[in-house]
């Protein structure tokens, strides 16, 4: 069975083909380490990680990079304004040096609380800057940068393809602009190195065949992705605000250093919308994992009501509805608990799971289908496990890994007794029923039956 993924850049669905037989090459756009993820952000890193779960159950090695931005990210994406770590040193009172590193932490636990895959390597911008300066120099060899009084500059018109990623329309937007380019060629231009300013000492700068400074936002991606995976591999992802400037720089500069596209295959994850409006940091209030937490919500519920929505759609988040994927993942979690061990996937639950998650991850659909299998009571409760754990490698909520809370305070004994009569029930056993209900009464406990399943109390 064939995976087939969206490719932005193509703008259709493709087969995936990878430029290595069994392995699959995959950089992901990682955070800028000025604050904390927002769970919009986080989105796109769930989207990213049923990617590389979808990958590896197709039998491929993933070789999964994501960077971490920690110099050279302005406020602005017309490369001025405030370098956003030099802002958050100045917000918190901390060195830039430490920022980045608290955040990059919080970053790590954020991924672990969303029980999303450690990359394979991780990578720091400041930690690459001889190779961010090699490659700026290679755009230098091809005569297609220049210099201004605050930087070295990629001067995109001389790319023929420059914008093919968004569709741009580079003619329309430099005669149109109606801000001032300052000493910029093109309105496309962009930094590939900015230089410190002379009456200031930044915390973050380096020498350079240029002068002292730092190297611009999309230097960073492109040479590193270049480093760990080659001038071309097979996937690169981010979310959908990246296409028009981040990525399309990222392909430019590429062009100009390798003569590639550097990826084969551009994926972008879509928004989480908060009141029709995208989330985001300017307005300094948004919503982390530890907001979550702090409510008592299973950051894993976030992650399945992030799964609901295919990933090329924007998504409403409510409380509202992060209450309903609650109650949902809590139905499936009990409902998984209740069945016995042992079981084998059915063949056509497993090709429809199969031809659902490998139609450009179709999670929506996974999920439906764990329902159906939930209500069919022609497949046995073993193979119902099976499937679900199946299928789980791909969704990763850790339907396995859940206990009830009641499992604390009762003994396992008690618990096995009225898992059997649960199962007795199922099989009109009415006999063993009552004598696992009778022994249950022996130890000091009651079983009640509700809507999802049992609760076991004391008597």
């Amino acid at each position: 069975m064939t995976l087939n993924l969206f490719d932005t850049y193509r703008r259709e669905v493709r087969e995936f083909v990878p430029l290595k037989d069994g392995i699959a090459s995959l950089y992901c756009c990682g955070p800028t380490v000025y604050n904390y993820a927002h769970i919009g952000n986080l989105r796109t890193y769930i989207f990213e990680d049923v990617l590389r779960r979808t990958l590896e159950l197709n039998g491929y090695k993933v070789e999964h990079v994501v960077n971490i931005t920690d110099v050279g990210h302005l406020v602005s994406d017309a490369d001025d304004g405030e370098d956003k770590m030099e802002k958050g040193a100045a917000r918190t009172g901390k060195t830039a040096w430490e920022i980045a590193q608290i955040y990059t932490d919080a970053f790590m636990e954020d991924l672990k609380r969303l029980n999303i895959k450690t990359p394979t390597t991780l990578c720091k911008a400041t930690d690459h800057i001889p190779e961010q300066i090699e490659a700026i120099q290679q755009i230098e060899a091809k005569d297609m940068c220049y210099r201004t009084s605050d930087g070295i500059y990629f001067d995109t018109s001389k790319d023929p393809n420059y914008g093919y990623l968004a569709r741009l329309d580079v003619e329309g937007l430099q005669q149109g602009a109606r801000v001032d380019k300052g000493e910029k060629r093109n309105v496309t231009d962009f930094a590939l190195w900015k230089f410190s300013p002379p009456d200031e000492q930044r915390q973050m700068e380096w020498d350079s065949p240029w002068g002292k400074g730092f190297p611009g936002w999309h230097i960073e991606c492109s040479a590193m992705a270049a480093k760990y995976l080659g001038p071309l591999f097979d996937i690169h992802c981010g979310g959908k605000d990246h296409i028009p400037i981040h990525h399309s720089n990222e392909i430019a500069q590429a062009h100009a250093c390798y003569g590639t596209n550097l990826s084969n295959y551009w994926m972008h994850g879509y928004f989480l919308q908060t009141d029709k409006e995208k989330m985001s940091k300017s307005s300094g209030e948004f919503l982390t994992t530890s907001t979550l937490i702090e409510k008592k919500y299973d950051p894993l519920a976030y992650r399945y009501f992030c799964l609901l929505a295919h990933y090329r759609s924007d998504i409403m988040f409510s409380w509202e509805a992060l209450d309903s994927a609650v109650k949902a993942l809590t139905r499936m979690r009990e409902a998984y608990h209740r069945w016995s061990d042992g079981g084998s996937v059915p063949s056509d639950y497993k090709q429809k799971f199969l031809s659902y998650i490998n139609d450009d991850l179709n999670t929506s659909r996974a999920i439906a289908l764990i329902w159906d299998l939930i209500k069919d009571n022609a497949v046995s409760e073993a193979d119902k496990k099976a499937t679900v754990n199946l299928i789980d490698q791909v969704l990763g909520l850790e339907i396995s890994l859940w206990q009830p809370a009641r499992v604390a305070d009762i003994p396992p004994e008690a618990i096995a007794l009225a898992e059997k009569r649960q199962q007795a029930r199922a099989d009109k056993d009415w006999a063993t029923a009552d004598q696992m209900r009778d022994e249950l009464a022996a130890l000091g406990y009651k079983v009640k039956d509700t809507s999802d399943g049992f609760e076991v109390k004391p008597v």
